[in-house]
């Protein structure tokens, strides 16, 4: 399997959708179906009947996943840039393809 080129704990832009233009952070990755779940973005509420768990029910909001061709990696200034790898110091790094700044890691 390939290097993945978003993780877990990237800063995002979503880049179409309802949520366009938002930035999050990634809370998970899902590589086997290519998505990924972003904080604050494509949540989705859902309508909870009272349980033995949570006498109180409730609607329940919950972040549902992205897939990830709808998101960029944003650069230091929030703008969406795509990934590329290099090899640095004898490491496959990955690098914002706009700013050839290196992504933490």
């Amino acid at each position: 399997m390939a290097a993945a080129k978003i993780r877990k704990g990237d800063t995002v832009v979503v880049l179409s959708g309802k949520d366009k233009g938002k930035t999050g952070e990634v809370i998970r990755s899902i590589p086997k179906e290519s998505k990924v779940v972003v904080s604050g973005v494509n949540v989705h509420a859902r309508h909870r009947k009272p349980t033995q768990q949570s006498p109180q029910g409730g609607i329940e909001r919950k972040e549902a996943p992205l897939h990830i061709s709808n998101v960029a990696i944003a650069t230091a200034d929030g703008k969406p840039t795509r990934v590329r790898f290099e090899e640095r110091d004898g490491k496959k790094v990955r690098v914002a393809a706009k700013t050839g700044d290196l992504i933490n890691g």
